[in-house]
């Protein structure tokens, strides 16, 4: 048959033109030209329908174009791509919707011109308002903080906020953190994930949690609370030495209300709980470890001299072990004198 369009004889697709000459009168796709796309001076989020998004640009141009294009039906197995590149207000884009009439695939391109309007989204509004539903209190009983603790702390903090923001929370952030003489707050934007955030430093580092609320007006007929989470660290920390029923031990790592210990006499290794715990002696932490030079070793024992003023001295060792380095890390409390804890690598 011949096209009524080209006179060319082929086979006819519609209305007796030939496919060629049928797309050259007929647009299966079709949309606007112009496109405003608020986004947020601050965080580069964009808004589409009421709603702030933290996808990248092509991700949301193309939710904008599939929601907004109108595709014939006769278009199969439709794709969409964009290319995009920076304009005065905004970005230009060359948008491509492709997809397959009968057997044949073909590809229709649009020009579109996306106007980016500058603007505060919700979030960053809120944050920079200094908005906030919880405070997480962290303290200690009967000591200060170290500066590692304090450091420790508000990585873990930190890092489980950007945590639960990469999986899809972005109305969490931390509006604003105190810091002064060894109390640390965190003012946190939702009061469930503040909640989460006392729990995992409880796990970490011991201690108890204590809520309160305080009512803090209505919205939408409801009263508002904020929560505040006190995390009340124990008076020891990991690292620490203390004294319990006349053994040292060593505070290898703290799991909650559990404690993990190590006898430095024989270097067992004991669980106790934060009640015990709390009944025992703490002698100090890191300042009690020193480092003295091997002299020689036996099986069952070492001799070190210490380096200020070479005085030797002669330590049972807590297991059978052979030590390769030259110096020996020494506890000395109480005067006597137990050989440091090591993994082993270090013997």
């Amino acid at each position: 048959m011949f096209c009524v369009e080209c006179g060319k004889e082929g086979p006819i697709f519609k209305d007796g033109a030939c496919l060629s000459c049928y797309l050259k009168t007929h647009r299966l796709s079709k949309g606007p030209e112009v496109i405003d796309l608020p986004v947020c001076t601050h965080c580069d989020s964009y808004k589409y329908k009421n709603t702030w998004s933290n996808d990248l640009f092509g991700e949301v141009i193309r939710r904008i174009i599939k929601n907004n294009f109108q595709i014939s039906r006769e278009l199969k197995k439709i794709d969409i791509n964009t290319e995009c590149k920076e304009a005065k207000d905004g970005k230009s884009c060359k948008v491509y919707v492709s997809g397959f009439l009968d057997d044949v695939e073909i590809t229709e391109e649009h020009a579109i011109q996306v106007r980016l309007k500058k603007t505060v989204c919700d979030v960053c509004s809120k944050r920079f308002g200094g908005y906030h539903e919880a405070i997480v209190q962290i303290r200690t009983d009967k000591r200060k903080p170290t500066k590692n603790e304090i450091d420790d702390i508000r990585t873990v903090v930190e890092n489980l906020v950007k945590d639960l923001q990469s999986k899809g929370n972005r109305g969490l952030f931390i509006t604003d953190i105190g810091e002064a003489r060894g109390r640390l707050d965190f003012y946190m934007s939702e009061k469930g994930p503040g909640l989460v955030i006392a729990k995992k430093i409880q796990g970490q580092y011991g201690g108890t949690i204590k809520q309160s609320s305080k009512n803090i007006g209505m919205k939408d007929g409801m009263q508002l609370y904020r929560m505040t989470y006190l995390i009340r660290l124990p008076p020891y920390a990991r690292g620490d030495f203390l004294k319990h029923d006349n053994s040292i031990f060593y505070i290898s790592s703290i799991h909650g209300n559990k404690v993990k210990l190590i006898e430095l006499k024989s270097w067992n290794e004991t669980m106790m709980d934060f009640r015990t715990i709390h009944k025992a002696n703490i002698l100090g932490g890191k300042e009690l470890i020193k480092e003295m030079i091997l002299v020689s070793q036996t099986k069952g024992e070492v001799q070190l001299m210490d380096p200020k003023n070479y005085e030797i001295k002669v330590v049972k060792k807590p297991k059978s072990v052979s030590y390769k380095s030259e110096k020996i890390q020494v506890i000395k409390t109480e005067n006597q004198l137990f050989i440091f804890p090591k993994t082993k690598t270090d013997i």
